[in-house]
């Protein structure tokens, strides 16, 4: 699996913020599979069936109990471990959790991002660190087309607009103390409507359709003709380690911003997207629930992925059966112990990368 990182990840201190988080927990283990030495720095996860917990990760890194928020916390920790690379995962990270809380979504997406870049600054061992945010920094403008790298930041919704001002205060900290010689290679990653097994997290469309199924239970669905380009956490993780890779070793050539997106395949209403994991999951059904005029989310956006395709070489993998595929059978673990749920994650990462390989080899996948 280190063959797409040039073999960065070996040996090397990496620090994942968030890594009790859903994308977090997932990247802590990939690191680990390619031989990392791991430290966390996150909020405990919000309930035992989550990724982190159900796969038992707090035995298997050095992880801290600590706030974003907490600036001295967290800068003790970088003067600690002395990490080489940094992904920033911690945040707030619904939509509509924003709108009932936009303070603590705020502070925690933009005074965090902060605290992260000051505390890089001041660690002289930090090579290549990432802030991940999400599709939603864009303007939305509910155009058919994909938003591109250069396009305007924006957001209506508390939680869009403090990921299109952690977007902006990257920028800002490259341009005025990451753009010299000798100081942190930084960049920033884009991706959104990720799935996958251990995501719990309320008002998420796919972990609300796991819950009903699991329980055998009608699938509540709040905005049925929502289009979204839906994709397994394993494709913008690979794009996050691959783009990590290249900052470590080639420098300030990747800093910047990056789309990670699914092919236009991908990109389907929720209705449709519930009614393929009803039919792989072999039962259920669905109702759908009117959402309050108030709490509107975007109808339409997806991303233009073709700076990642032409300058990463990366690109999507997995189509929508497989992506819903992967998903669900890593959310069938009740009978299973942490170590298989772990070794089941592995198992999953490896087959991801052997699609990759076989794509890149011109095998049809």
């Amino acid at each position: 699996m280190n063959e797409f990182f040039d073999n960065i990840y070996k040996d090397k201190t990496v620090l994942v913020t968030g890594d009790s988080g859903f994308k977090g927990s997932w990247l802590t283990i990939w690191l680990l599979s390619l031989g990392a030495n791991v430290i966390g720095y996150a909020l405990e996860p919000k309930t035992e069936k989550d990724h982190y917990s159900i796969c038992e990760l707090y035995n298997k890194i050095t992880h801290i109990h600590g706030d974003i928020r907490d600036y001295q916390k967290l800068s003790k920790v970088f003067s600690k471990y002395e990490p080489d690379i940094v992904f920033h995962l911690a945040a707030q990270a619904i939509v509509l959790e924003s709108y009932k809380d936009p303070h603590y979504t705020f502070s925690t997406n933009v005074m965090g991002t902060v605290n992260l870049f000051e505390a890089i600054r001041q660690t002289p061992s930090v090579k290549a660190a990432i802030n991940v945010t999400s599709d939603k920094c864009y303007e939305n403008r509910e155009w058919v087309y994909g938003y591109r790298e250069t396009d305007p930041m924006g957001g209506k919704d508390p939680y869009s607009a403090s990921k299109a001002a952690s977007e902006i205060i990257t920028s800002s900290y490259l341009h005025s103390f990451f753009s010299r010689n000798n100081t942190a290679n930084i960049a920033s990653a884009r991706a959104g409507n990720v799935i996958g097994g251990g995501d719990w997290a309320p008002h998420r469309i796919f972990p609300d359709c796991m819950r009903a199924l699991l329980l055998n239970k009608p699938v509540v669905i709040r905005n049925p003709n929502a289009v979204r380009p839906w994709q397994h956490v394993l494709e913008p993780l690979s794009g996050y380690l691959i783009l990590g890779s290249l900052l470590y070793t080639e420098g300030k050539n990747y800093s910047g911003g990056w789309n990670f997106g699914p092919s236009m395949k991908n990109m389907i209403s929720v209705k449709q997207l519930v009614d393929e994991t009803i039919k792989q999951y072999g039962s259920g059904k669905y109702i759908i629930q009117e959402q309050p005029d108030d709490n509107l989310e975007a109808h339409f956006l997806h991303l233009d992925i073709s700076k990642a395709v032409n300058e990463l070489n990366w690109r999507p993998v997995l189509g929508l059966k497989q992506t819903v595929k992967f998903a669900i059978e890593e959310y069938k673990f009740d009978q299973h112990t942490s170590e298989e749920i772990f070794n089941q994650s592995i198992d999953h990462i490896k087959q991801y990368t052997n699609l990759r390989l076989n794509m890149e080899k011109g095998n049809q996948c």
